[in-house]
């Protein structure tokens, strides 16, 4: 692998760290510091000091992925067209360090992208008190559940074909979230931030304008069941949320991914501060004895102010599920779930006759829960316009994603 200056950096920073610790342990046998202790847990290799004021975490995930006769979702009428190309691939290889420093409240976190050379997240959290937390950086956008958990933790190979249009993915900004936890019902988690708006790895702003993003989740049942898939716990009680989330934003942007800023098929002109965008996402999740449930409903309005205002609304919703089934059935395999997803997507609603859908069935056998299991799907693409109705495209894709 060829040795760029983002590796050289990423190498710098883990030696210091690693140096620092080892540094910490060595003057400890000095001046009675606190001692060193090294152990292996569910987020890799941990350093941390007798005291606990120090913590540091190291971990790595590879991703190795075969699609059959191609990877990506198909967009366009082209793109159901294209040719078959069969494909093995390392699709994610990343270093990820994260812990607290000073005291066990003071975290932080950065995950970096081996494979692209980007600095995926960068991140300090202020997390004392459960009802109010700040967090500053980069990071994944807490805006959609799908988007918002790992690549690693997802039930199916990967998010479904909503992902691309409506994600707001990884900003740069200030954030203020929490979970203000009342008696039974009366439990909700929020979140609320202003944003640059333009990215990841942007270091400006196109105008004056920032991205606003709010969301307000309600813990039906007591549980906040945090952004994860599958229940791997088997719950015995059920739980439950709903949540609510906006975000509005004008810049030259209409979609974002872990590259940046980009522009959804139509939108390829790119002026600063060229479209004002509107988005509502409802959300809901659900587990109980081996089985989970998550659903997204999206609307998203982009506004062309060099078009004379021209305004686009879009619409996607998908429902996903999965069951370890050896909660009912006795010869089922215990570490083998069973998943399925529906995703439908109109990018202007408009013309309801021209939409994209998506249903995907896949299996997951876990040999270390997320941290190490091998998925196999299988997913059907149908497009339809007002002129035609293509014929479905399959796509089979098998996967192993490992952590160490």
């Amino acid at each position: 692998m060829r040795i760029t200056n983002h590796h050289n950096y990423i190498f710098i920073v883990v030696l210091g760290l690693l140096s620092s610790f080892q540094a910490l342990g060595q003057q400890s046998k000095k001046d009675s510091l606190p001692k060193l202790h090294i152990t292996y847990g569910n987020k890799g290799f941990e350093m941390r000091s007798e005291d606990n004021k120090y913590l540091l975490q190291i971990q790595s995930r590879l991703q190795f992925r075969f699609a059959t006769p191609n990877d990506t979702d198909p967009l366009t009428l082209d793109d159901f067209n294209q040719d078959e190309n069969n494909l093995f691939k390392i699709n994610r290889a990343r270093l990820k360090v994260g812990g607290h420093a000073y005291q066990p409240w003071l975290k932080y976190y950065w995950e970096y992208d081996v494979s692209q050379s980007n600095l995926l997240d960068w991140r300090v959290m202020v997390e004392k008190w459960k009802w109010l937390k700040l967090k500053v950086g980069q990071w994944k956008i807490e805006y959609s559940r799908e988007r918002r958990i790992s690549s690693g933790a997802q039930q199916m190979v990967d998010r479904s074909l909503l992902n691309r249009h409506f994600t707001v993915d990884r900003q740069q900004g200030v954030e203020l979230y929490g979970r203000l936890d009342g008696n039974g019902m009366l439990d909700f988690s929020y979140w609320a931030a202003m944003l640059t708006g333009t990215g990841r790895g942007s270091r400006t702003n196109d105008d004056n304008n920032l991205m606003y993003f709010a969301r307000l989740q309600w813990n039906m049942l007591g549980e906040d069941l945090g952004f994860k898939s599958s229940d791997l716990s088997i719950h015995k009680t059920p739980e439950a949320i709903i949540a609510v989330a906006a975000v509005t934003n004008e810049s030259p942007y209409t979609r974002f991914s872990s590259s940046g800023g980009g522009a959804l098929t139509g939108f390829e002109s790119m002026e600063d501060g060229q479209y004002r965008i509107n988005q509502l996402n409802i959300e809901s999740a659900f587990v109980y004895r081996g089985f989970s449930w998550q659903s997204e409903f999206h609307q998203k309005e982009i506004i062309d102010h060099e078009n004379n205002d021209a305004t686009t609304n879009m619409i996607g919703y998908y429902a996903q599920a999965g069951y370890l089934a050896h909660q009912a059935l006795d010869w089922w395999p215990a570490p083998l779930e069973i998943a399925a997803r529906y995703s439908h997507y109109n990018p202007d609603r408009s013309i309801l006759a021209n939409n994209l859908q998506e249903a995907s069935l896949a299996f997951n056998w876990f040999f270390k829960g997320h941290r190490n299991k091998l998925t196999l799907e299988c997913s059907a693409f149908d497009y339809e316009t007002p002129e035609m109705k293509i014929d479905n495209r399959m796509r089979f894709r098998l996967q192993w994603d490992v952590s160490f």
